[in-house]
């Protein structure tokens, strides 16, 4: 029976998996000349043979693998997939810099696959320590806070290669000014995206001061973003920054060992959230449960009264057999 059990867990991986490099693949930026597109568990890049390092890194980030209890584990390698071989690192050793994630280890946590290929050296670029300890993970533990409230985001990162610029190692790793990242919430009632340009240093300044439109992270990089979209949908998401549609004040972030731990701090199994009567709210306190799906819950419970058990929340589009069973333990039908 475990036996069983393993297999049905591995082919839904990867079905999973192979779901997300569809949809992944359906929005990654416009073709450029010489680049190779690669294919990891948790991302995909084009690689930059020039400056040896991506173009840019494409993922989904969803609520789930947010809450993912995979430890971090510090396996920086070369990337056997590069054609032309990657960085090394050795080539980062001495200088300086970190190998600073594009595709950060800390949204990679639901798979060990997905948290191991994070750290090959594909997916990193020189970054002064300061900006990558940094405003960097600032705005890292930002979009993972996103990913939480909106379900599902879709990110494109990396840095800004448009010239030359100085290097690092025997294979001349260029050394960035800038870092770009897009952000698309590409689900009803708002879609909406936002970019960020930040320069490759140590900043005091806030998140929403480095936020700029799509449009201009495109003139800046020279990269087209989600131009599969339908052109209208495209025009809409990449010409407002839209600031104001996006949380900038969430006092936690999400830990790397601790899933949900601003949301679960206060709750434990003495101590559960009625789904039937809870206000919207209380019921993003729940692991798994953020702004649409507190919506939807009190929706259904409108039209249909209410659960009659945990199992049947189910029935709300977007919960899954995985949320129902983070959720349970925090949560109850019966006052």
């Amino acid at each position: 029976m475990k036996t069983y059990s393993l297999i049905l867990l591995i082919i839904s991986s990867i079905w999973v998996h192979s779901q997300s490099i569809t949809e992944i693949q359906d929005l990654s930026p416009k073709p450029i000349s010489g680049e190779q597109i690669i294919n990891h568990f948790g991302y995909s890049l084009s690689y930059n043979e020039d400056h040896e390092q991506a173009n840019w890194v494409i993922y989904e980030l969803t609520d789930y693998e947010v809450s993912g209890g995979v430890k971090r584990k510090n396996q920086f390698r070369s990337d056997p997939k590069v054609k032309t071989a990657s960085a090394s690192l050795s080539d980062y050793r001495g200088s300086g810099y970190d190998r600073g994630h594009l595709a950060p280890a800390g949204d990679m946590k639901s798979t060990y696959t997905a948290m191991s290929e994070s750290f090959y050296m594909s997916n990193m670029s020189p970054q002064l320590p300061s900006f990558n300890r940094g405003i960097w993970k600032k705005l890292e533990s930002t979009v993972r806070n996103w990913a939480v409230d909106y379900q599902k985001v879709y990110i494109v990162t990396g840095a800004v290669l448009t010239a030359s610029y100085p290097t690092i190692g025997i294979n001349k790793v260029s050394i960035p000014e800038f870092y770009y990242k897009v952000i698309l919430d590409y689900e009803q009632p708002e879609i909406k995206g936002i970019g960020f340009i930040l320069p490759n240093q140590k900043s005091n300044k806030s998140l929403q001061s480095y936020a700029v439109s799509i449009d201009e992270v495109e003139r800046f990089t020279g990269i087209d973003f989600f131009h599969s979209l339908p052109d209208d949908v495209e025009k809409q998401i990449e010409s407002d920054a839209a600031v104001n549609k996006w949380s900038f004040n969430k006092s936690k972030s999400y830990s790397h060992n601790t899933p949900y731990k601003t949301k679960q701090e206060k709750l434990t199994g003495d101590s559960k959230i009625n789904v039937n009567n809870a206000s919207k709210s209380e019921l993003m306190r729940l692991p798994g449960i953020g702004d649409k799906l507190s919506d939807k819950i009190i929706a259904y419970r409108s039209v249909y009264g209410g659960f009659r058990t945990i199992d049947d929340l189910q029935s709300v589009k977007g919960i899954g057999v995985k949320t129902v069973a983070k959720l349970e333990p925090y949560a109850t039908v019966y006052d």
